[in-house]
C-alpha cells in the first residue's frame, strides 16, 4: 500500500479544468518529484491533496485513509506537512514563533521541545538567529525556516513547493541536500519543482505533467537520461 494515493483528480477554476484526471502514487521513504512547466498543474495538485483547494473529482488517500474531503488542519494532523511556493512565513514574528506555529497540532511539550532541538541541530543558522524577525532573515534562510516550520509538526509526508523558486545557486544546493537529508531521517518527500536537473538528481521516481495530464513516469535516473526531458526541461 502506498503512503500516498491520487487517483483521478480533477481540480476546476471556473470553467478551466486545470488538472485532468491525474493519477499517481508516492511510497513510504521515497522522494518523489513532480516536474513540469509554468501553469502546467503542479502547485494546484499539492493545495489539493492539502486540502486548501476543492476537488471537482477523484480521491486523495493517505496511508490508507481517505482524506478527501479533511479540512487543511486535520490533514496536517495525519501527517502531512507542506512547504509553501514562495516560503510564506510570519515576516512579523521571529524565528522561534515561526517554529512555535508550525508546531500547533503537537499536545507534547516534550514533542515539541525534541523536535526543536532536531531542527536547531540540522539548521543552526536558526538557533543563532532565534530571536530576529524572519522577515529580515536573507531568501536562502527563509527558506531554510519554511522547510523547519513544516518539519515542527513532525510529519510523515513533506510536500515541497517550488523550494529552489527565487534562490541563489549556493542555496538552492543547499535546499536539495536538505531534501537528502529530511528523507535520510525518514521523511518521505514529494517536490514540486521547476528546476528538473536538481529535481531528478534526487528523486527516486518522478512525473512529468503537461497541460494538466501526467504524460511520463519512471526513475529520476531515467529521467535525467530521456532527451525529451532534456529537449523540454533541461536546457539540453
Amino acid at each position: 500500500m502506498a503512503l500516498l494515493e491520487v487517483e483521478g483528480l480533477e481540480v476546476s477554476y471556473g470553467l478551466i479544468k486545470a488538472v485532468k484526471g491525474v493519477s499517481f502514487t508516492v511510497e513510504k521513504g521515497e522522494i518523489v518529484a513532480l516536474i513540469g512547466a509554468n501553469g502546467a498543474g503542479k502547485t494546484t495538485i499539492m493545495h489539493a491533496i492539502s486540502g486548501l483547494i476543492p476537488k471537482a473529482a477523484g480521491k486523495v488517500v493517505y496511508n490508507g485513509e481517505d482524506i478527501t474531503s479533511l479540512a487543511p488542519h486535520k490533514i496536517t494532523a495525519k501527517g502531512i506537512s507542506q512547504v509553501p511556493e514562495g516560503r510564506r512565513i510570519f515576516q512579523e514574528l521571529t524565528v522561534y514563533e515561526n517554529l512555535v506555529m508550525g508546531a500547533y497540532t503537537r499536545k507534547s511539550k516534550k514533542e515539541f521541545k525534541d523536535t526543536l532541538s532536531y531542527v536547531y541541530d540540522r539548521f543552526p543558522i536558526l538557533k543563532e538567529r532565534k530571536n530576529q524577525v524572519a522577515g529580515t532573515l536573507s531568501g536562502g534562510e527563509q527558506q531554510m525556516l519554511a522547510m523547519s516550520r513544516a518539519l515542527m509538526s513532525h510529519p510523515d509526508l513533506v510536500l515541497l513547493d517550488e523550494p529552489s523558486m527565487g534562490l541563489s545557486p549556493l542555496y538552492v544546493n543547499t535546499v536539495f541536500d536538505v531534501i537528502k537529508e529530511m528523507n535520510a531521517d525518514g521523511k518521505t518527500v514529494f517536490v514540486v519543482e521547476q528546476n528538473a536537473n536538481k529535481a531528478l538528481a534526487v528523486a527516486d521516481r518522478a512525473y512529468v505533467i503537461e497541460t494538466g495530464k501526467i504524460t511520463m513516469t519512471g526513475t529520476g535516473e531515467e529521467l535525467l537520461k530521456d532527451e525529451r526531458i532534456k529537449a523540454a526541461y533541461l536546457g539540453e
